[in-house]
């Protein structure tokens, strides 16, 4: 449910929420033939970060791309950044475009992970367009505890 009701075209947003992906774009409908939010669809590719008690593991959309096409790196120790493009396909002269609705250009993804992550033993792979990457979590430490003996 929204908290705060929109006055720009009946869309709602949450004014309490800074990950609100709902917000109010003043350049909406500004860029032609392809406006920003049809770009958006692929210059911000969607990526699920869940954690299991022994990874932490991202799963990127990335339809019509090849693994070449695609970087997975580390940056300072905890950072995961992923990137990649897309080319625009060739136009011929000849060719009558009726509807254009598929991105290109670049995207790039960065993701600052917790210290338990193990950064030296990141794994990727990529299948039918899904870029699936693991960091494996470092073991828990369990809080040292030293019984102290009462005297008296």
């Amino acid at each position: 449910m929204s908290l705060v009701p929109s006055l720009f075209g009946g869309r709602r947003s949450n004014a309490f929420d800074p990950f609100s992906l709902d917000a109010w774009d003043p350049f909406e409908g500004l860029l032609t033939p392809s406006s920003a939010r049809d770009m958006a669809a692929f210059t911000n590719a969607r990526v699920d970060w869940k954690e299991t008690p022994e990874a932490h593991v991202f799963k990127a959309d990335l339809p019509g791309l090849k693994k070449e096409e695609v970087k997975v790196e580390v940056e300072d120790k905890n950072i995961l950044q992923i990137s990649g493009e897309r080319s625009k396909e060739n136009e011929e002269k000849n060719d009558k475009w009726h509807r254009v609705e598929r991105a290109s250009g670049k995207f790039m993804r960065r993701f600052k992970l917790p210290e338990n992550a193990k950064m030296e033993e990141v794994k990727a792979t990529m299948e039918n367009g899904v870029l699936t990457v693991t960091v494996p979590k470092a073991p828990e430490k369990k809080p040292e505890v030293k019984s102290i003996d009462i005297s008296g």
